[in-house]
């Protein structure tokens, strides 16, 4: 597969960590799970090509592609067929064609899962759990509305919310994909490669700080995965390198209290972007430990596929690597509008708490492509 080059119309290219004033595009790599080809060496070809001292490349890969990258049990379809499972635009220095923004007309939203079945998913998560079967695991739920406009605007949207670091716009025929995420997925600057792992969230309200840093259920939560971290991290790094410079430390996006952790580690000699995409795709804080185990225990749970959420969104340049996870993420075709929400499971996980945790993440996502009821339906593929 050739990389396919656009240019004009819906496009819009503005991954996070882009330099300053590099959004025009000069080539793209657009790759399906159903595409032939080895992903990782369509990626590899492509950056050696692009990545240069007058080129960037912006790169956004789904929950699937992360998973073929990785050699990992791949979870349902995508229910947007249209957005590519693995995309990189080369950039040069210049603006991507600019637009007027349309008004936002979304209609009403449909879960992929009811409540109860969301809770049951959790049960299902615990059975496994007792079994010894694996840890912890990161059940992710779906929903979607209807829209009458320009995919782009409604990504747009999303990516202005306040505090998304990792917040970008990435769009092509027929789709867009809008990323708000506060979670650094993987940086490397020279030798030195980090993560920034969240897990646990609270909704902001006098004392529910503390009672975050109180919870036992989500302390242990995260510290199973900065483990994780720390050996997907000793993949690439050099020995003895790998450390936590900052554990559980509470921050605020839209209204939500989320612990994050730093891992770091100095990055062996040699290793290239293909190397670490393996080694960190897909992100712990959205599968489980094991990862392995995680990823084919939720591949036959969740009803619908996760599409670009729960994937990897950023930039590539000659100075390194710089991708955030694809939380508060939406991806919109001509039709619909997608969103993605989830938590990470526990034995000790309240099935009505994880319901309202991922309730309370889709939250801030839901106001910023306006007002809509939402309505639980049953998924047709189930």
């Amino acid at each position: 597969m050739k990389p396919e080059h656009h240019v004009g119309g819906q496009l819009a290219v503005r991954p996070p960590g882009t330099p300053a004033g590099w959004h025009r595009e000069a080539a793209r790599l657009e790759w399906r799970a159903e595409d032939a080809g080895d992903p990782v060496a369509l990626l590899e070809g492509f950056l050696a090509e692009h990545v240069r001292s007058d080129r960037a490349v912006g790169l956004l890969v789904g929950a699937q592609g992360c998973a073929r990258l990785a050699g990992l049990p791949e979870g349902r379809p995508s229910p947007v067929p249209a957005v590519p499972e693995l995309v990189a635009v080369a950039l040069e220095p210049g603006e991507a064609p600019g637009q007027e923004p349309g008004p936002l007309e979304v209609g009403e939203w449909a879960t992929s899962w009811s409540d109860a079945e969301h809770a049951a998913a959790v049960d299902v998560v615990r059975e496994a759990i007792a079994r010894g079967e694996l840890y912890q695991a990161n059940v992710v739920g779906h929903r979607s509305a209807p829209h009458r406009g320009r995919p782009l605007d409604l990504a747009h949207a999303v990516a202005a919310l306040p505090g998304a670091t990792y917040g970008g716009v990435l769009s092509g025929d027929g789709w867009a994909a809008g990323c708000a995420s506060p979670e650094q997925l993987v940086r490397v600057l020279g030798d030195r490669i980090t993560t920034v792992p969240i897990k646990g969230t609270l909704r902001v309200a006098p004392g529910s700080d503390e009672l975050l840093r109180a919870s036992g259920k989500d302390r242990a939560e995260h510290v199973m995965i900065v483990d994780l971290e720390r050996n997907d991290l000793s993949r690439v790094a050099v020995t003895g390198s790998v450390q936590v410079e900052e554990l559980f430390a509470l921050y605020e996006w839209s209204g939500l209290w989320q612990a994050s952790s730093t891992v770091a580690a100095q990055l062996r000699p040699g290793v290239g972007v293909p190397e670490v995409l393996r080694a960190l795709l897909p992100g712990g804080s959205v599968t489980g430990a094991p990862k392995r185990a995680a990823c084919a225990l939720l591949a036959g749970l969740e009803p619908v596929g996760r599409g670009p959420s729960m994937g990897a969104f950023g930039t590539v340049t000659a100075a390194g690597l710089d991708l955030g996870l694809t939380i508060r993420t939406i991806a919109a075709d001509d039709q619909r509008v997608h969103l993605w929400a989830g938590g990470g499971i526990t034995w000790s996980s309240d099935p009505a708490g994880e319901v309202d945790e991922a309730h309370a993440k889709a939250g801030p996502v839901l106001r910023a492509l306006g007002p809509g009821t939402t309505a639980q339906v049953r998924p047709s593929s189930s």
